[in-house]
């Protein structure tokens, strides 16, 4: 334990912040396929599917991210005879409040494209913390998915990319900054909140032919509409699942840092507390009386007010200190 202590004055403390990025890639096969839906989560209540990387009875298995689907009161798709008709209410209300919020009147908000038209239906994607981190990289996102399926719209392959970087993104939503999602064309298919790590699509601007929910090899047989207001939750997530070609994004990790400069004088810590810097009531590290005091620096110690040891850092190997050298040592402390 330290004996004695110094205090840092005001240039002696620094800050940084750096952000580190992992690509994420998540193929199509592990929606749908590749382990016979045996990675794929159901829930008694019905409300959600959720997606593991392995079959999700293994101690392995790690969640990768949550489908879901649902729509506003005010959608054309909305109808009491609906399957699923209060679900799939509650599950857009409750991701509108938490992503977009309440108006001046304590109204839930619509989720809302760049123009200011409203979505009032949409599938939603909420990757799991494992995978995003702090929050998607800007700009990385992509999502490629097929549409069509009949003779008279065959299929093709949609790519959907967040071009935030360029076009610009939001920072009104309680839940962080979000961008919006194109495809090739630039036409507008749904939104992206970073932070939340939480994709919307707006079901009929990117199903809008067939949507079959098993749809992966022959024709689909049902429109989106159709299915979003016949079907059940799982059911529609599967029709996503089983046309989801491949999702990748980058994620994001900050690292902030704080460097203290520990600045150590010529008159400073030039004697060891250590027990066995003596011995015989002699210095170990002198040959003669005369010689000045010396000591070798193995640790550095953080200290609160209080003088509590808070932190320790060590050395890569002793610094040996005299009364005539002075030595500044960085430490960094990441949190």
């Amino acid at each position: 334990m330290a004996t004695t202590f110094k205090n840092f004055l005001p240039n002696d403390l620094g800050n940084t912040r750096t952000l580190l990025h992992e690509a994420i890639p998540v193929t199509g096969t592990i929606a749908s396929g590749t382990y016979s839906d045996n990675n794929i989560k159901e829930y008694g209540h019905g409300m959600f599917q959720s997606v593991y990387d392995y079959p999700h009875l293994s101690s392995s298995a790690n969640h990768i991210f949550d489908v879901t689907f649902g729509y506003h009161a005010d959608s054309g798709l909305q109808a009491a005879a609906n399957s699923q008709d209060s679900k799939k209410q509650n599950i857009y209300n409750q991701m509108a409040q938490t992503l977009v919020g309440y108006d001046a009147t304590g109204s839930i908000k619509k989720f809302t494209n760049s123009a200011g038209t409203v979505i009032e239906d949409a599938l939603f994607v909420n990757f799991a913390r494992l995978l995003t981190k702090d929050e998607i990289k800007k700009g990385s996102f992509s999502l490629m998915t097929v549409t069509g399926g009949t003779a008279a719209l065959p299929k093709g392959m949609m790519t959907i990319t967040d071009t935030s970087g360029a076009t610009g993104y939001r920072v009104d939503s309680p839940a962080g900054e979000y961008g919006y999602l194109y495809d090739a064309s630039g036409v507008e298919k749904g939104n992206l909140y970073y932070q939340a790590g939480i994709a919307i699509l707006s079901g009929g601007l990117v199903y809008d032919t067939v949507f079959g929910a098993a749809d992966t090899t022959a024709d689909g047989t049902q429109t989106f509409q159709s299915l979003s207001t016949g079907s059940v939750i799982n059911e529609i997530s599967d029709g996503f699942r089983n046309k989801l070609d491949t999702i990748s994004f980058n994620n994001t990790t900050e690292l902030n840092s704080t460097i203290y400069f520990c600045r150590v004088n010529h008159n400073d810590f030039n004697y060891s507390s250590n027990p066995t810097y003596l011995s015989g009531s002699k210095l170990r590290v002198k040959t003669m009386a005369s010689d000045a005091p010396v000591s070798y620096i193995t640790t550095v110690g953080l200290y609160s007010a209080d003088n509590e040891l808070l932190a320790v850092a060590k050395l890569s190997e002793p610094l040996r200190k005299s009364s005539d050298t002075e030595l500044t040592l960085r430490v960094r402390l990441d949190y």
